[in-house]
């Protein structure tokens, strides 16, 4: 007999407990979980002992358990875990966020280049009419949505869409601080 402890029953450090709760705020956040389910599921990671009980609390979700066995040693799982559409409306919703992204990334690109130029005409060639680089967003800022085929209406629902998954992120993100904290908390009060 070698003596090594199953992957199940590896003992978990305070900080393997951690961060097993981070990336279930992570998934609350994102709304794979509800309120409910974050509840029960953070309170039985923040007592579970084993690998194995804090693996069966993942079951479901993204990424699988943030935690795995190397070599008799209980390691982190760096990787966080991917949003994957559930259906048809949710993949044009994520069509449309990444449409909205790339337009806006494209916004800055554009908006620094002109700025760039406007700087070398103006200090580096100078010339008197460098101002005229300004106008010209009218039509370079209008090149990607032409290219993209992104409507007014949909850069109006991706804005709305942006503030509202921030809005919604910010809340479940403060709420999981506050269980993460309700957790330690108790466990720090268990300890005395």
């Amino acid at each position: 007999m070698t003596g090594e402890v199953p992957s199940d029953d590896l003992r978990l450090a305070d900080s393997d407990r951690l961060h097993a709760l981070n990336v279930l705020a992570e998934h609350y956040a994102a709304g794979r979980l509800s309120t409910q389910e974050f509840y029960d599921r953070s309170g039985e990671v923040a007592v579970a002992r084993t690998l194995g009980a804090a693996g069966t609390l993942f079951r479901g979700l993204p990424g699988g358990v943030p935690l795995e066995n190397v070599d008799g040693q209980v390691r982190v799982v760096a990787a966080g875990p991917e949003a994957i559409p559930a259906g048809p409306a949710e993949a044009e919703l994520a069509t449309l966020r990444s449409r909205g992204a790339l337009v806006e990334s494209l916004d800055w690109l554009i908006i620094g280049a002109t700025l760039v130029a406007f700087l070398v005409l103006q200090l580096v060639v100078d010339w008197d009419h460098a101002w005229l680089v300004w106008p010209s967003l009218i039509v370079t800022l209008s090149i990607p949505r032409v290219v993209l085929r992104f409507s007014d209406d949909e850069e109006e629902i991706y804005e709305e869409l942006k503030e509202s998954d921030a809005a919604a992120r910010k809340k479940r993100l403060r709420k999981a601080a506050e269980r993460i904290r309700q957790l330690e908390t108790g466990r720090d009060q268990d300890r005395n």
